[in-house]
Parts: structure tokens; sequence; C-alpha cells
């Protein structure tokens, strides 16, 4: 384990919580979707045993992104510390979300309070995988609680949790199968097994960070106004219906906490899909129970914030610089 330096992840959710991911600033996800884009149809030609080929995108992808990431924070450090301080906390800047998932989200709403479906479901088709050209206006509103739910802990705890324990390398790490894991973890005829290894390491790095999520949800929760009790019921009872292994704990305390109903039929590329309920359906999918799915959202990101600077602090004696 090496820890990441408290320094640096303060100063990157700093960032994160007051810029977001400006569209002028390059991003390191970028990257490695054209990294992976370009090395799938390298792959593919070169292996005709697509499983085979999967694990190798993985292991290339990851162990690039991770050396990428090391490269650049050691070159920094040869021209000064600061340099090299600076360059780590970028980059793990880089790997958090919450304030983009805010703002990609918002712009759905916008649209969706301001009377315009039409932009409402273009919006909201850039965040989600669902097909949207026919969704309602409650079936917008359920989509948009679901993403930022789901993507509380994939875009924020988990990315959080890694750097914690591993610094910048880590963080990078993770999100380059968590970007593997977007492109090629579909469960389809061309993906099932060249995906395969991509989706099982996703499920496995995010498999304490989703429950992780599901606490802080239900932690915050209280200083939300909303109800930690019910969280902690509908946690218990429905976590493990969705057909993700870690999607369904923070569903399932959202829905809690904020007394709605997620799941639900939805169609991907044409094809109706049903996923099991998730909650009880005391209060609608409307703006309110959104906008207080943003308050969970923040009110959880500060309180990981809060334990991995402390945990950070602690291991302070365990890390390499900047790393």
């Amino acid at each position: 384990m090496i820890a990441v330096d408290p320094a640096v992840l303060v100063l990157a959710i700093a960032l994160d919580l007051t810029l977001g991911d400006p569209r002028w600033l390059p991003h390191p996800v970028v990257l490695i979707g054209r990294l992976i884009a370009t090395l799938e149809t390298i792959l593919r030609r070169m292996f005709r045993h697509e499983r085979l080929a999967g694990v190798l995108l993985l292991f290339i992808t990851t162990a690039t992104s991770a050396m990428a990431t090391w490269l650049l924070i050691r070159i920094g450090m040869l021209f000064h510390p600061i340099a090299g301080f600076l360059a780590a906390a970028l980059i793990s800047y880089t790997c958090l979300a919450a304030r983009s998932l805010h703002g990609e989200s918002a712009l759905v709403a916008d649209a969706l309070t301001s009377g315009n479906l039409a932009e409402a479901r273009r919006t909201l088709a850039y965040i989600v995988g669902r097909d949207t050209a026919t969704l309602d206006e409650a079936g917008i509103w359920r989509a948009l609680v679901e993403t930022v739910a789901e993507n509380t802990s994939d875009g924020i705890i988990a990315p959080m949790f890694w750097l914690t324990l591993g610094g910048p390398v880590a963080g990078m790490a993770y999100k380059s199968v968590s970007t593997l894991d977007s492109m090629v973890g579909y469960k389809n005829a061309r993906y099932l097994q060249f995906g395969w290894a991509s989706a099982r390491m996703d499920d496995l790095l995010n498999f304490i960070p989703a429950r992780l999520t599901a606490l802080l949800m239900v932690l915050a929760a209280v200083p939300a106004g909303l109800d930690p009790w019910r969280a902690i019921r509908i946690t218990r009872r429905d976590r493990l219906k969705h057909p993700s292994p870690n999607s369904g704990h923070p569903e399932a305390a959202a829905a809690g906490a904020l007394g709605v109903r997620l799941g639900g039929k939805a169609f991907y590329g044409g094809r109706e899909s049903w996923k099991e309920t998730i909650g009880e359906p005391h209060a609608p999918l409307d703006e309110r129970a959104y906008r207080s799915m943003l308050k969970l959202m923040y009110i959880s990101t500060l309180l990981m914030a809060a334990v991995c600077i402390l945990a950070a602090t602690a291991l302070k004696g365990f890390h390499v610089p900047h790393l």
C-alpha cells in the first residue's frame, strides 16, 4: 500500500468541487478512451480468442495509464518538488467527478423544468446508456436519480478510495478500468467475451466503494433532511436486486432516503429491459427528488473526503512522496 500525500488529496478534492471538468482542460479519460479504441482494433486482428484479447486489453490499458501517471509525476519532481506535487494533485483531481456529475445532470434537469422535453432527452443521452428518445418526464427524472446515485460511487467515492490507498497511480489505474468497463463491458454479442475481463475487474475494484457509498448515503440522509432509517431498510432489502453486483447498493440507499422507487422498464439499443424495482414510491420522481439526490451526493462526498484525508494523514509515514 502506498498512501497518498494528504495535501495532494485536499487540493484534488478542492479543485474538483470548485472547477469540475472545464472543457478547455484535456482530460486523461479522453486519452484512455482513444487508447482503448486503438487497442481493440489491433487486438481483435491479432487474436481470434476474444477473452484472451480482452485480458490483454485490460492489462495494457491499465499498465499504460499507471506508468504514464508515474512518469509525469517523476518528471515534475526532476524539475522541482513543487512541480511534482502539482502534477500529482492535478492528476488526482481529474480522477474525481462530483462537480461534473452535477453539471451534466443539471443540463437535463434545467431543460426539463423549462418544458423542453426534446432537449432533456438529448442531453440525458450523453450521461446514461439507456435509450432516451421516448422517455416521458417521470422516466427522465428516474434516469437522473439513478445515474447520480450510481456515479456517486463510480465517479467520486471509488476513485477517492483508491487515491487514498495508492495515490495518483492507483487512482488513474482505477479510472482506466472504469473507462474500459464503460466502453467494452457490455453483455452483448460483440463484447460478452472481449469485455469480460474489464467488467469483472470493474466489479472487483468497486466492491468496497459501492458498499461504502451506501453507508455514506445513510449518514448523509440526516443532514440532507431525508430518512436514514428507511435508507437502511431499503438498502438491506433491495441492494442485491440490481443486475450489477455493486450498483444496487448506492441506488437502494438513495431510493430509501428519498422515498422513491427506482428500476423498472427501460430500453437499450431498441430492446426492452426490465430491472427489479428498488425502493418504495412514497414520493414522486420529480425535480425535488433530483435536488435531494444532489444533496446526498455532495454530503456523501464531503464525508468521504473527511475520512480519506484523516486516513491519508494517519498513513503519511507509509507513502512515497506524491505517488
